[in-house]
């Protein structure tokens, strides 16, 4: 028996909550991160705990790195990616104890943050992730080193125009983020010549401080590695929908999960179909767990009609609560 507090799966709320729900967790991914995420929340015993129990599977002060930094530390891909789903696993906490009544119609997160909405559905344990994670940063970071490469974003054009960016540079897709902001990977000239070509092209190019080009085919060697830690996990079937960025669908069983979770690496974030699926199931309430505001900032571009809810903080737990209720 976990000695905190555990989300109950929501296939076992209480009998008065109703059967629907319109609410959507969402879950934020790598380069979120920030030096004194989590802090406030560690006042409460329960969102302590997490922190203490991921340092006790990691062997490093996981919390101190969280909360003082250093931020070259914390923005290490194999320290960054468990910290970002501890921290948002707090904050998920935080309301689930303020409205344990509160049902969610379905999860999802980006990239990493995909663990993250499994584990709120009890599809992967905390000690799963927190494991799994530290090992897929470590993995990727291995490759970024083995072969230099990196990410660009191009904004204010349609996907089709960021496609041809990409296929005229040697880049790749690696996130479909919105209907105007798609973010390409590639070898270091690559990136600069597809930064090039879309300004020729009126769009806004930014490229990225990121170790590599995350979901590419220069993550492959990760994906190698990670292949037996992701056989060897305990896996379950969600109790509510999540959403795979691999498929743009709902995951199906441990199987299916864990071949998904493994082709992510490698392959597209979907999260513009996320969203539209999401959306086109009765969401009109989404929630981002975690640090920033990114996935909120993407949810207001595709569902303007939205409602939207951040919690990052102690005080913004207690604002969401309030608003849901």
């Amino acid at each position: 028996m976990e000695a905190f507090f555990t989300p109950e799966p929501f296939s076992r709320l209480p009998t008065e909550i109703p059967i629907m729900s319109n609410i959507a967790a969402i879950f934020a991914g790598q380069g979120a991160q920030a030096v004194g995420m989590g802090k406030d929340l560690a006042a409460d015993p329960d969102c302590a705990a997490l922190f203490a129990k991921a340092d006790d599977i990691l062997g490093f002060k996981l919390s101190e790195i969280c909360f003082e930094g250093p931020a070259e530390a914390l923005t290490k891909t194999n320290i960054c990616q468990p910290a970002i789903f501890v921290m948002s696993a707090a904050c998920f906490t935080a309301l689930r104890k303020l409205r344990p009544q509160t049902a969610f119609c379905c999860a999802a997160g980006l990239s990493l943050g995909e663990w993250t909405a499994l584990w709120a559905a009890g599809a992967v344990s905390f000690e799963e992730a927190v494991r799994i994670l530290e090992a897929r940063g470590r993995f990727m970071q291995e490759a970024c080193e083995a072969a230099p490469s990196g990410m660009v974003s191009i904004l204010r054009v349609p996907v089709e125009t960021a496609a041809e960016i990409a296929a005229a540079t040697g880049c790749t897709v690696a996130n479909y983020n919105s209907a105007e902001q798609t973010v390409l990977s590639g070898a270091k000239d690559a990136v600069d010549a597809a930064a090039k070509l879309a300004a020729e092209k009126g769009a806004r190019a930014m490229v990225l401080q990121v170790a590599g080009g995350y979901h590419s085919a220069f993550m492959a060697p990760a994906a190698e590695k990670l292949a037996p830690v992701l056989a060897a996990a305990a896996i379950k079937a969600p109790s509510i929908p999540v959403l795979s960025n691999f498929t743009g669908k709902p995951h199906g069983g441990p199987d299916e999960i864990r071949k998904a979770m493994l082709a992510q690496v490698t392959g597209s974030v979907r999260w513009t179909d996320n969203v539209a699926w999401m959306s086109g199931h009765g969401a009109t309430t989404f929630v981002e767990f975690g640090p920033g505001k990114v996935l909120t900032g993407l949810v207001k571009r595709a569902a303007p009609e939205a409602a939207l809810h951040n919690v990052s903080t102690a005080e913004q737990a207690q604002a969401a609560a309030a608003a849901l209720g």
